[in-house]
Parts: structure tokens; C-alpha cells; sequence
């Protein structure tokens, strides 16, 4: 499962984004260091169901009337302030909760209203690109010290006639979660020594600021955007990440409100429905939520989530089925599952995201949309419904 980590500075609303998106049971206070202890949850990205190309919707609990909702892991942790990297505040269990992270949502205090300690002071009084730049300083500081601490070991190794610094830094970085392919491409990308001894603070450096742009990709969440001023937002908008305007308070009321009753809502839909008795105060406040909805197109909080997974990470939705006319599994029920796989997968990759027997024993596939048998090296599209033939099956 693609895994989600929430990053940023204390008090910039991690806490209420988690439980937002998860409706878990956390702590959600206006003070530094809610969160001591990583909390781990499920919450899901939403794309189109190809029900919807159906006279029938698939009925899947992931499914609502055609808007399905795939899950991801989502990792909220303590939160950073300056000098996390050396052990300040909560700062050394924060980063190393990071390791296997795919992508990282940068929740940033877009109104101003939190300093770089996350204590609270006026709206606008503090400039929210600041944090952006610590926060990804911090990460590449802590993988910079990861490489520093290790790399007596390397300079050993390389005594030996057999020794290669590729396999070595690989050997090390695969550690932190980057993958051969990943090592093997920054070190395209970067000039360094052969020999380890040549290698100074900067070559270091330099190669975990790549890893960690490569592996902990970063979007900006730009919470309470419904306060912050628009300069902020613009402010943001100009740095070199994705950027999406959120407000989590707003997408909690909303879940809470669906809870009680009160509105019909889905994630990542920019309007609601009241279905409820509401009084008049409730009625304020949901006027107020329909205005941040019309503003941003939702609340942001969904939309985040498939920035980073559909956007930074380029992943599309694939589904496997056994009926290929009927888009069932063996038990009759109707698109049960959905796979989030890198872009330019094909049929085998599916094979074997369901299951490693089913990838060794794969013999062909079949476009369930077009009846018809595609090759191996297909390249799999947003949606694509596939029945896998294996000898596993």
C-alpha cells in the first residue's frame, strides 16, 4: 500500500488533516506537540469507477455512486521545528518514521498564524514560505547525517580489490527506503569521487538532498486557506512544489456533520446537500463551509491526497477481475478490488500486485473493456479493467 506521510512544523493542523481524512480517534489541540506518538492510518484517494461505463453501479463499499476511493496509508507524526535533524523537540522520531514514506504532504500554516515553533501569534505575522523551506531543509540535514554516520563503514569497505562505490551507496540508501533504480538515478545525475576518502561534506550532502527530492517528494498543503490572506497563498503558489489551498477544520466539520445526519457529503466533492434539522448557528456554519467549497473547489484535504499520489507520484488505478464480461471475481462480486500502480505498468505488474504466485504463474491478459487479449507489454491506463490468466489461478 502507498504510503502518505504528513510533514511539518507544530500547530499547522497535521492532527486535524489525519483525522480529517481517517476519522480516527486523535488528539487535536492548539498547542505544540499534540501528536508524541505516530499515528498510522487508512484514508483513500478518490478517481472515477468504470461502473460508471456500466448500466449498474458496482455496488463496492469503496464505491460511492461511482466515485471510488482507493486506500493509501497515511502517517501523521510529531511535529518539526528548526534543528529537528540534530534531536531538537521531537525531531529525531519524527524524520525516522519518514524512512518508508512515498510522498510527503507538507502541511504549512498558510495564514501566518503559528511562528517556526508552532506557537500561535497573529494572522499574517509570520510568512509561510519560511517553513517550507526548514521543514525540507530538516529532511535533507537528517538523511545527510544518516550518509555522514555511516560512511567510516563505506571507506573500510573500499579497501578491498572488489570494492565499488555504486553497490556501496546503494547498499546504504536502499536502507532508507529509495530503491536500486532510484540510486542508480541520481548517481547519473550527480559527479562524485570514486573513492570514498575523496568525498567531502558537500558531495555527502549533495547526494541526500537528490535522495531525498527523488524518494520524499513533497506537495504543499496550504491549510487554513479559508483565514490565510491571498498574498500567502500566492506566496506558496511560487515555489517550485505543487501547491493545494486546504482547509481541514473545514473537511472535519463536514465528515462529522455527515456522521450526525446532517448533510450528504462525499470526499473531494465541492458541495453538499443538507438533509438535517440545522439551527440557526449550525446554518452559519455551514453557509461558511459552502463558501470555502465554491472558493477552492472542495476543501482540499481529498484533493491533496490525489495530488500527491495521482500528480507526484504519477500513479494510475487498475482493476483485476476474473469475469471478464461480468468484471466479477470468483465469488460474483463486482470490481472488488483496485490497484494503484506506477504509470507505464503493464498486465504482469498487475499479476503481481495481486499476489507474487500470480505474477510467476502469469500466462496473458484481457482487456475486460475490449474483450480482447493484450500483450505483456502494454502499458495500462486510469481505469483499465483486466482479467489475469496464471497458472496460480
Amino acid at each position: 500500500m502507498i504510503s502518505v506521510a504528513l510533514a511539518g512544523k507544530p500547530n499547522a493542523g497535521k492532527s486535524t488533516f489525519y483525522k480529517a481524512a481517517t476519522m480516527a480517534d486523535v488528539d487535536v489541540g492548539n498547542y505544540p506537540f499534540t501528536t508524541i506518538d505516530p499515528n498510522r492510518g487508512v484514508t483513500h484517494v478518490r478517481t472515477d469507477c468504470p461502473c460508471l461505463d456500466r448500466a449498474e453501479r458496482c455496488g463496492n463499499e469503496n464505491c460511492h455512486d461511482g466515485k471510488r476511493y482507493v486506500p493509501v496509508e497515511l502517517l501523521d507524526v510529531a511535529g518539526l521545528v528548526p534543528g529537528a535533524h540534530e534531536g531538537r523537540g521531537l525531531g529525531n522520531q519524527f524524520l525516522d518514521a519518514l524512512t518508508n514514506a512515498d510522498v510527503i504532504l507538507q502541511v504549512v500554516d498558510a495564514a501566518g498564524a503559528t511562528n517556526a515553533e508552532g506557537e500561535p501569534v497573529e494572522v499574517g505575522a509570520y510568512d509561510p514560505v519560511e517553513e517550507v523551506d526548514f521543514v525540507e531543509n530538516e529532511m535533507d540535514q537528517w538523511l545527510a547525517g544518516i550518509v555522514d554516520r555511516n560512511w567510516e563503514s563505506i571507506e573500510r569497505k573500499s579497501r578491498s580489490p572488489e570494492f565499488d562505490i555504486d553497490d556501496a551507496l546503494t547498499e546504504l540508501l536502499t536502507g532508507f527506503g529509495a530503491t536500486e533504480h532510484d540510486v542508480a538515478a541520481v548517481l547519473r545525475d550527480v559527479e562524485y569521487p570514486a573513492d570514498p576518502i575523496q568525498w567531502t561534506d558537500e558531495h555527502r550532502e549533495t547526494l541526500a538532498r537528490k535522495i531525498r527530492a527523488r524518494t520524499k517528494p513533497i506537495v504543499l498543503v496550504a491549510n487554513k486557506a479559508d483565514i490565510a490572506p491571498e498574498e500567502n497563498i500566492e506566496r506558496l503558489r511560487e515555489t517550485d512544489k505543487p501547491v493545494v489551498p486546504a482547509s481541514a477544520d473545514g473537511e472535519l466539520a463536514l465528515r462529522n456533520a455527515v456522521e450526525a445526519g446532517v448533510v450528504e457529503y462525499d470526499p473531494g466533492d465541492d458541495e453538499f446537500a443538507v438533509t438535517g434539522d440545522v439551527s440557526d448557528a449550525q446554518k452559519q456554519g455551514l453557509d461558511q463551509l459552502a463558501s470555502l467549497l465554491d472558493r477552492f473547489g472542495g476543501t482540499g484535504v481529498q484533493q491533496s491526497l490525489n495530488e500527491a499520489v495521482y500528480g507526484l507520484l504519477d500513479r494510475i488505478t487498475a482493476y483485476p477481475v476474473q469475469n471478464e464480461s461480468k468484471w466479477t471475481d470468483a465469488q460474483g462480486d463486482v470490481l472488488p478490488d483496485a490497484f494503484l500502480l506506477p504509470r507505464g505498468s503493464g498486465p504482469k505488474d498487475l499479476a503481481y500486485a495481486v499476489h507474487t504466485d500470480i505474477g510467476d504463474g502469469y500466462l496473458h491478459a484481457v482487456d475486460a473493456r475490449a474483450d480482447r487479449r493484450i500483450g505483456e507489454d502494454t502499458e495500462l491506463e486510469e481505469g483499465d479493467v483486466v482479467k489475469i490468466v496464471s497458472t496460480a489461478n
